[in-house]
């Protein structure tokens, strides 16, 4: 009798039961789509903010005190202590390995150099030499477990674009040389730089020429192996540049593991955040100092903080307007069915069973309604991933029992009203016509 009572509304009042539907499956596509890029949009504007560059700068304790103003650390990064190149493998060994997306060991060597055609001295003024830097291009690591990690100064600067040429191989005598170098001192595509060193000269041949921004694009850059060998300094680098993928920083995270209780520590350790990353390598990295490079970082968690608040108002805004046109129409259908309302009561339904009666319409419609919303709203956020992002979300089974549930809650709170002010209805006033 129930279920016939039920389906007997549906027939009668189509008109009011399709535009509470659509109302419903309109809000419920805006919320699925802002949920779906929502718990995608961490991963993937996180792989877009790598193009800023490293947020973790390694380089040895023993070099300076801490000199941090404003979030900026100001301590130099050329002093005297080295750390060893055979340490680096343990850094894919941390908790979050799988976010560490790339790192490259630096070391730079001041020199003097010229090229072999015309043998006279590039840099011939003492006080302002050049500078090779020695880095990694592209360079296999071999892990413990018996895999090997590519990685270099193209996954952690990436901004570093050759303009012309290609990289250097880093088991060759190549180079590659900024654009400022090249313009001042005619240096060219092919030609060999003779690069004298503290300890011994090197022939290097040119490769490519880079942009940086930098420094970098008044220096010559080569394989860390060059530049250990001219230095002296074999296995060795000064500072090291880390990428990694992680999530904004809240007060939690900022908070120093020392202050923190055993289950505080386990549970900070256990999120990615660019704190509990640099604190886990600095433990297999002996003899080192991790630091936070903060204006990357910031940057990072400032801009994904905001976009995540600007889609939960979106979802905010369109489950208010679900909940409204809900409510306008439950109010109508509660009005145009006092006369079955007052008649039930008279049969002798009960308060409790005309609300559920109503209630259980509602919510069936809540369930049509959220399931076309889930529908149109993958459909919607993907045409949002692909057009902001590149690429379009993946349908989550998550989200759809998120969809259904907020349908259901939407719908009862629109409801809430008209169906309170069905279920204190007196019949006998109704059935008089009052």
């Amino acid at each position: 009798m129930f279920l016939r009572l039920v389906a007997d509304s549906f027939r009668r009042r189509p008109r009011h039961k399709l535009l509470t539907g659509a109302a419903l499956a309109l809000g419920m596509a805006v919320a699925t789509a802002a949920l779906s890029v929502s718990l995608d949009v961490g991963d993937r504007l996180s792989h877009e903010f790598r193009s800023l560059g490293a947020n973790l700068l390694v380089t040895p304790q023993a070099d300076s005190l801490p000199l941090e103003i404003g979030g900026v650390d100001y301590r130099p990064v050329n002093a005297g202590a080295y750390l060893p190149e055979a340490d680096l493998p343990k850094i894919k060994t941390v908790f979050w390995h799988n976010n560490i997306i790339g790192f490259a060991p630096v070391l730079e060597v001041p020199v003097r150099a010229w090229t072999k055609s015309s043998e006279t001295w590039i840099t011939p003024i003492v006080d302002a030499p050049a500078t090779v830097v020695g880095t990694w291009a592209s360079h296999p690591v071999a892990l413990s477990d018996g895999s090997a990690f590519s990685t270099g100064i193209e996954r952690t600067n990436p901004w570093w674009h050759l303009e012309q040429g290609r990289w250097f191989s880093d088991s060759a005598g190549e180079c590659v040389v900024g654009t400022k170098f090249s313009k001042r001192d005619g240096v060219k595509l092919g030609d060999t730089l003779n690069i004298e060193g503290p300890s011994q000269n090197i022939a290097l041949k040119v490769t490519g020429i880079i942009a940086s921004g930098g420094p970098e694009d008044d220096a010559i850059v080569a394989p860390l192996a060059i530049a250990q060998q001219l230095a002296n300094k074999p296995g060795q680098y000064r500072r090291l540049y880390v990428s990694a993928l992680t999530k904004p920083e809240d007060d939690f995270a900022r908070r120093s593991p020392g202050t923190m209780t055993p289950d505080e520590l386990e549970r900070w350790s256990c999120s990615p955040y660019v704190s509990s990353i640099a604190y886990s390598i600095q433990q297999v990295l002996s003899g080192a100092d991790v630091r936070v490079i903060r204006r990357v970082a910031e940057g990072e968690g400032r801009i994904l903080t905001r976009v995540r608040t600007l889609l939960g108002l979106v979802t905010f805004a369109a489950l208010l307007a679900a909940a409204l046109a809900v409510g306008a129409s439950s109010a109508a259908s509660v009005m145009e069915r006092r006369i079955e309302i007052g008649l039930m009561k008279a049969l002798g339904a009960g308060p409790g069973m005309v609300g559920f009666l109503l209630a259980a319409e509602q919510l069936l419609l809540a369930l049509a309604g959220g399931a076309m919303g889930y529908g149109l709203g993958i459909l919607l956020a993907r045409l949002v991933g692909e057009r902001i992002f590149g690429a379009a979300p993946q349908p989550s089974l998550l989200v759809l029992v998120v969809i259904i549930g907020l349908a259901g809650g939407v719908t009862l709170l629109g409801s809430a009203i008209p169906l309170r002010r069905a279920a204190r209805y007196e019949p006998a006033p109704i059935l008089r016509g009052e």
